[in-house]
């Protein structure tokens, strides 16, 4: 998998389990500790975001980080 789909793929993940729970991007983004903007950059795939960040993300959602890989 090239860097460009793994960034989309996250984004969509990450995008697809904020809308599941009901959540504003600027919500999520306070629950992790970001800002709104960041979360949208890796929503959209302009951002391939940090392994710390997919764990906290993770952790807020309860899921394993493998997720994001699968």
């Amino acid at each position: 998998m090239g860097i460009r789909k793994l960034k989309n793929t996250i984004g969509k993940k990450i995008r697809d389990l904020r809308l599941e729970k009901g959540l504003s991007q600027e919500k999520l983004a306070e629950c992790v500790n970001m800002s709104r903007e960041h979360i949208s950059c890796i929503e959209r795939g302009k951002n391939l975001t940090s392994i710390e960040t997919l764990y906290n993300i993770s952790q807020y959602f309860n899921i394993d980080i493998k997720y994001f890989f699968e």
